[in-house]
């Protein structure tokens, strides 16, 4: 038990000594350990030197107890660490700059919409869709994320512009993409909504609060106008199959069953892939 005591004083002891060290950057502590009998003299005085330290910081009366941060030595700039935690934070945001803030919304939703026009169930695997609907959306947002690394992370990186700058320079690309594919009555809604003013016609009036639901509004509007489209034809054959099958008194036998072939043979002889995924790209330009 005795030896328990010892070793629990000796982590308290520094633990107090790194939590003041980290807080206060304090003084280097004027110990002597020489004059120091045994473990509870070394406690004693490290708690002591530590509680004197910081009275001396937090006295009134001290013209110079002052608290400041400065960033890399005062030259502005971000160290490692610092640096190493916004990017980890930032990256827990690409999900959702993915989604919102792309072509990913879309593309993903018509893929959805013509699988299950083809009703093939999981084929192609949910895998296979968001991959494609994740390299489509950077072959479709290629020349803004080029712009916003020239115009904004390049710069930043090399301590031209301050963060705030560099984070107004990264979001006039995707204002200008969002704002061209949003309908401006979803633009007009939310900004009812948000009690703001506008024209109509000035981008630059619309806030990034506004903007961003808008045009998410519009590309839901658009995808499911696309998947609608996507589902005539195949609709088209499950008519067909359904009265044969009960011109032929086949009504116990389900009309998928026939009409899926069917479905994928025509999907395949009109290379329907091409159709689908060409024109939906070339729905962005």
């Amino acid at each position: 038990m005795k030896n328990q005591s010892v070793w629990f004083k000796i982590v308290i002891g520094l633990c107090l000594l790194i939590s003041a060290g980290i807080l206060l950057y304090i003084t280097p502590l004027k110990a002597h350990a020489s004059g120091l009998q045994n473990v509870d003299d070394l406690t004693d005085a490290i708690t002591s030197s530590i509680s004197n330290d910081i009275e001396n910081e937090l006295n009134a009366d001290n013209p110079n107890s002052t608290f400041s941060v400065s960033f890399n030595s005062g030259n502005g700039e971000l160290n490692g660490s610092l640096r190493i935690l916004l990017i980890l934070t930032f990256i827990s945001f690409i999900p959702a700059m993915l989604v919102m803030l792309t072509s990913f919304t879309r593309i993903i939703i018509v893929l959805h919409f013509t699988r299950t026009a083809l009703g093939t169930q999981t084929a192609p695997p949910n895998q296979v869709l968001i991959g494609l609907a994740v390299f489509l959306t950077l072959f479709i947002m290629a020349p803004v994320l080029t712009r916003v690394n020239n115009e904004a992370i390049i710069p930043f990186d090399k301590g031209e512009i301050t963060a705030k700058e560099a984070l107004d320079k990264g979001m006039v690309p995707l204002r200008e993409f969002m704002y061209g594919q949003t309908q401006a009555k979803d633009v007009a809604t939310f900004m009812e909504i948000a009690n703001l003013e506008w024209d109509g016609s000035d981008p630059e009036a619309v806030p990034s609060t506004v903007l961003i639901p808008a045009f998410v509004l519009s590309e839901l509007r658009t995808s499911f106008i696309i998947g609608f489209l996507i589902y005539i034809p195949f609709i088209v054959i499950d008519m067909v199959v359904s009265s044969i099958l009960m011109s032929m008194g086949m009504m116990m036998l389900p009309p998928t069953t026939i009409s899926t072939p069917f479905k994928i043979l025509l999907f395949v002889l009109a290379d329907g892939w091409n159709l689908v995924i060409v024109n939906l790209v070339r729905s962005f330009y």
